[in-house]
């Protein structure tokens, strides 16, 4: 890269960083020390929370809501804060916020074998309520790459299955086309794919890579400045788009643009107009449709591969199939101690045909059998309740 090139690139980082620390700033202060609570590490800084050293796969509102909670340990942290620090410039229902709040809970177990973490003061707000013990952040190891990783990006499931040449064609067809739309059926992985192309790129892009979550958006005519606010752009007209695209035109730069379906015709026009004024940004977008317009590349993705239907395949012939492989890794990780049988076979097999190797259901679904055993999970499945 052109010294100039990287210079520019340099200038950008640090103006970003300033702004996200300023809308840090309107919230509380950003924490800097690692906390640490029962078998959970938050690093505010580092965007990371890990259980027991292993890094969890979390929304970054989640986690934005966790490290604004965290920060007021002991607190009820009202609504209309949470609302300020997580949703900037961005309106949301109350459902959006308890959305996010029972994933978050999700993630920690929130409620399982008597753990609390977040508790609800009704009509208030949210508290944390576990103790926390704070320490120093943890310094990067020599072996560390040296491009951070991206503030907004969420963390990369440590193990994804079924989809490593997708991965490899999508990272090519986002090198020669510059604009890709991930298209399929909810629950099917989009997100997924996405984020895990985006840690791919990280070094390709020196950092420079933004990821978007319009899935809680629900007025199409804030996406331009949901976006602006994400890159840390102050716009003050009213049309933000000018001022987006003429920051964008000489920055080098991945943008993943998520959950695109519900604003679809505003989120189309914007990307279409960013394609065209900003040769060096990259745009990989993750939607339900296309955007159809000019530019855009489309990736669809299939469903999991399942077994197909009465082949009387053993655990090890079934074992092939990438659905049966994240239902039976699910199963195992809920339950524990699972192991896949001759005799379970065939229920397995008929589960993930019924599921249509959707990656969300089959996750589901795996999360019945502690309670309910394989047979019990398929019995279920046949149920219209």
């Amino acid at each position: 890269m052109p010294s100039g090139a990287g210079s520019g690139m340099l200038r950008l980082m640090n103006r970003m960083a300033s702004s996200r620390e300023g809308l840090h700033a309107s919230g509380g202060p950003p924490a800097k020390d690692a906390v640490s609570f029962g078998p959970f590490r938050l690093s505010p800084s580092a965007r990371l929370l890990e259980k027991d050293d292993v890094p969890l796969q979390i929304g970054g509102r989640a986690l934005d809501l966790l490290i604004a909670l965290v920060e007021r340990a002991g607190e009820v942290v009202s609504k209309a804060d949470l609302f300020a620090r997580v949703w900037v410039d961005v309106t949301v229902d109350e459902g959006s916020l308890r959305f996010h709040i029972a994933a978050l809970r999700k993630v920690l177990g929130d409620g399982k074998s008597g753990a609390r973490y977040i508790v609800n003061a009704p009509g208030r707000g949210y508290s944390f309520v576990a103790p926390i013990t704070r320490s120093a952040a943890q310094p990067a190891l020599s072996s560390a790459p040296a491009t951070a990783l991206p503030p907004t990006l969420p963390t990369q499931l440590t193990r994804m299955v079924g989809r490593a040449d997708t991965i490899l064609r999508l990272s090519d067809e986002l090198s020669q086309h510059r604009f890709v739309t991930v298209v399929g059926p909810g629950g099917i992985g989009k997100t997924t794919v996405a984020v895990t192309v985006a840690h791919a790129q990280i070094a390709a892009f020196n950092g420079a890579i933004f990821f978007m979550d319009f899935g809680a958006l629900r007025d199409p005519a804030l996406v331009a400045s949901a976006l602006a606010s994400a890159l840390g752009l102050m716009v003050s007209s009213e049309d933000p788009v000018p001022g987006l695209l003429a920051f964008l035109q000489e920055r080098r730069m991945l943008l993943i643009l998520d959950s695109c379906e519900h604003v679809v015709e505003s989120l189309a026009s914007l990307a279409e107009s960013i394609f065209k004024a900003a040769p060096q940004v990259h745009l990989l977008a993750t939607s339900r449709e296309s955007l159809r317009v000019e530019g855009e590349h489309i990736h669809r993705l299939f469903p999991l591969e399942v077994p197909p239907p009465n082949a009387g395949m053993t655990a090890a012939d079934i074992l092939a199939f990438p659905a049966v492989q994240l239902f039976v890794e699910r199963v195992a990780a809920s339950a524990g101690g699972f192991e896949l049988t001759d005799t379970d076979a065939p229920v397995v097999a008929e589960i993930c045909q019924k599921l249509d190797g959707i990656a969300l259901a089959l996750e589901l679904a795996a999360g019945r059998v502690g309670a309910y055993g394989i047979q019990g999970t398929a019995t279920l499945l046949n149920s219209r309740l």
